[in-house]
């Protein structure tokens, strides 16, 4: 329940009913629990950014591996016989290195918590001390200069002292100059503003690293939402043939500049939707699959034909359990077993679970 904590002993509202569950509102906490801290955050409870600031970290991991679980054995009914391990952030704060913020009337922050007005804010203790200095200038800067309407801006930190405020204009093309480098393995990876990355800076390096040790090697590797190169760069050195599926054009464009100035040419890059491009556009039969959708997971239609192709091995990084449950228990009637699952904690003080999952044919397990 949302504002509560493992341990509490709280007042409660009941605000709906129905056969299976009731759903509530806390009226009072009688008694804090031992999981309960004290948030840093002065705006917590209102800002729509963190949910978690009044729990313990300790028990934030044990609840992900809980979540986690949960949802493979509910909605994947894939019994587990022991909690996932989970990649616990080496800091529970000042962990984030890239954020979009809003700006309106003069003030930039984040949505209100279930409301779109806006949490107005200069400082944000998730964010990587340099980007948190920034953010009170970029909070200056628009109270100087107040603008008619909202926009939206985007927060990067980059290498070492690069730090970027860039505003996310509707129909602004970003220019390669605006590109923010971070360093991935042996890589430079360069990022235009609104591209997606995932935000956890201090959590990038063991999550490229686990991720490219499950994929492995090979003859032929398909990635399904590519973006801007991430994982590609170091894979394609690591199988003869690849492929790249990736639709954003902003995202395509990075990429292949990226793959560029890495010099790989074993690549080859498909400015498709994944549903567009399987199976149609399958160059090669692949041994294995990656891929990272978006939270709402994959269309039934990409499922069936990705398991038509029947690679030796798919690897599914996943930012939401309950979609990734249930696109993993479709795949298991095609001859698929799940041979690992681990969580990493890209989102501390939040409710959210980054997932790996690898299945193998069932012949080859």
């Amino acid at each position: 329940m949302p504002q509560s904590a493992p341990g509490d002993l709280v007042s409660v509202y009941v605000t709906e009913r129905r056969r299976r569950h009731a759903r509530g509102e806390i009226v009072r906490l009688l008694e804090s629990g031992s999981a309960r801290v004290t948030p840093p955050c002065p705006v917590f409870g209102r800002c729509g950014g963190c949910a978690w600031q009044h729990v313990d970290y300790t028990q934030q991991l044990v609840s992900k591996q809980t979540i986690l679980r949960d949802a493979m054995q509910r909605i994947g009914r894939i019994p587990l016989a022991e909690l996932p391990t989970i990649v616990a952030s080496p800091s529970a704060y000042a962990y984030r290195g890239r954020t979009r913020l809003l700006e309106r009337d003069g003030a930039v922050g984040y949505r209100e918590r279930g409301s779109h007005a806006l949490c107005a804010l200069r400082a944000c203790p998730i964010l990587m001390p340099e980007l948190d200095r920034r953010l009170g200038v970029l909070a200056d800067e628009v109270a100087a200069s107040v603008q008619p309407g909202e926009r939206e801006w985007e927060l990067a930190l980059g290498r070492p002292g690069d730090v970027r405020a860039t505003s996310l204009a509707s129909g602004q093309a970003p220019s390669p100059a605006d590109r923010i480098a971070l360093e991935v393995g042996i890589d430079t990876l360069e990022l235009s503003p609104g591209t997606f990355a995932q935000g956890n800076s201090m959590l990038l390096d063991m999550l490229h690293q686990t991720v490219c040790s499950r994929v492995g090697e090979g003859d032929s590797l398909l990635e399904l939402f590519a973006g801007a190169g991430f994982f590609s760069l170091a894979l394609a050195r690591c199988f003869a043939h690849v492929q790249l599926v990736e639709s954003d054009a902003g995202a395509v464009e990075d990429l292949r500049a990226n793959l560029s100035r890495a010099g790989l040419m074993n690549v080859v890059v498909t400015p498709l939707c994944a549903e567009v491009a399987i199976p149609d556009r399958i160059e090669r039969v692949p041994d294995v699959v990656l891929l990272d959708p978006p939270r709402a997971g994959l269309d039934p239609a990409v499922l069936r034909c990705l398991a038509a192709l029947d690679p030796d091995r798919i690897v599914y990084l996943s930012c939401d359990p309950a979609t990734l449950a249930r696109d993993v228990a479709r795949l298991l009637p095609h001859g698929f077993v799940l041979r690992s699952l681990e969580g990493f904690d890209l989102f501390p003080q939040t409710p959210h679970v980054e997932a790996l999952a690898v299945l193998v044919r069932e012949d080859v397990a």
